[in-house]
């Protein structure tokens, strides 16, 4: 019998694996995938993620692999900004920056450092079931016991479906183009994020390792046509956008709907917890989503250390996590819809010109604090 099942090896499933290493417990990750494949393109890790990586001793393995950022701003068409957030002060703060990093990397880093021997590939769960224990079935025949299971299974977790026969998945009426594409960017850029709000309509990008860029555009659901042209789309906004569009590949394309997970009541039952998107999915509009299942391992791990009772620490977990990825959840839905608007963005660039830079610094202070 398997004392610990961590189901998912996602960026959370695999936090939350060495996470357990770390202190020194037994665990087997279950992967649907037959390969730890990655799932979109690129992202970024915050600086609340990368201060939980350098308590794992990955930090600087992670900066290595990926791209460090100094400053994110939100720009008009003309790359004008509305908004910038000077993250310098907050690095020192924290001791930690923002890394752009490929997916693949990032998982191939945190895989190799909890050893492959502890995750079980090609296992796609097919039915969880409780008696005194708990019976995950999988598709390739394999029928497990388990002690102690978590749910790092994502937005459309079977575990959440199965156990708490809830979640419901909100749709943000937006489309997501995400890929990677070989890219020289203007030196002002190599270290500082950039997303430019058009009309019901946004276009992001980052470089993430050695002439390699990660982008994403997003429009409203109502503009979407089958065989769309992004860079007919995008022919009003700075050329530099239309030079990245054009440098891609078609085949390295992806395309998502946005989507969240309507707070649910509760994470945990019986010997059993969700983390993560299984938990809490976002809209990537604060770019927390995986942050976020990242502080959820890392609060696990501090609970750990006090006590070995798995229900109580799941409690706790869900009492101290909950306020948090609420605000984020909620917080990153308003934006989401605001920086779509199809009218009135003049005003709304002038609103949000006139913030002043401290009050965005508390703001993003707040997000970056771990809450252990």
């Amino acid at each position: 019998m398997s004392n610990i099942s961590i189901i998912g090896a996602g960026i959370g499933g695999l936090t939350l694996g060495n996470v357990l290493k770390q202190q020194n417990l037994d665990f087997t990750i279950y992967e649907s995938a037959q390969a730890i494949k990655p799932v979109g393109a690129g992202i970024m890790m915050a600086v609340n993620a990368m201060q939980i990586f350098d308590k794992l001793g990955l930090k600087e393995q992670i900066e290595n692999a990926g791209n460090k950022i100094h400053g994110i701003s939100i720009t008009d068409e003309k790359l004008k900004p509305i908004s910038t957030n000077n993250i310098l002060a907050l690095e020192k703060k924290f001791n930690s920056c923002n890394v752009a990093i490929q997916r693949a990397d990032l998982q191939n880093i945190l895989a190799k450092n909890l050893g492959f021997e502890n995750i079980k590939l090609d296992h796609q769960l097919n039915r969880i079931e409780k008696t005194e224990h708990y019976h995950l079935k999988f598709e390739n025949g394999d029928n497990i016991e388990s002690k102690i299971v978590f749910g790092a299974d994502g937005i459309h977790s079977k575990i959440r479906n199965q156990i708490f026969k809830t979640g419901k998945i909100r749709n943000a009426e937006q489309k997501c183009w995400r890929a990677l594409t070989q890219f020289n960017l203007p030196e002002k850029y190599l270290h500082h994020a950039l997303e430019i709000w058009g009309k019901g309509k946004r276009f992001g990008f980052v470089k993430i390792s050695e002439n390699k860029v990660y982008w994403y555009a997003l429009i409203n659901q109502n503009n979407f046509t089958e065989n769309i042209d992004l860079i007919e789309m995008f022919s009003d906004f700075d050329p530099l956008i239309l030079q990245i569009l054009e440098s891609t590949k078609r085949e390295n394309i992806i395309v998502n709907d946005i989507i969240d997970l309507a707070p649910i009541p509760k994470w945990f039952s019986e010997n059993l917890c969700l983390i993560g998107d299984a938990a809490h999915a976002t809209t990537p509009n604060m770019g927390q989503g995986a942050c976020q299942s990242i502080e959820d391992a890392y609060v696990i791990g501090k609970l750990l250390e006090k006590k070995r009772d798995f229900n109580s620490v799941f409690e706790d977990f869900q009492n101290i996590r909950r306020k948090k990825v609420d605000h984020i959840v909620k917080t990153s839905w308003t934006i989401g819809k605001v920086s779509q608007w199809e009218k009135g963005n003049a005003i709304r660039n002038f609103f949000m010109r006139s913030v002043p830079e401290s009050t965005n610094q508390k703001m993003i202070e707040k997000i970056l604090q771990l809450e252990i």
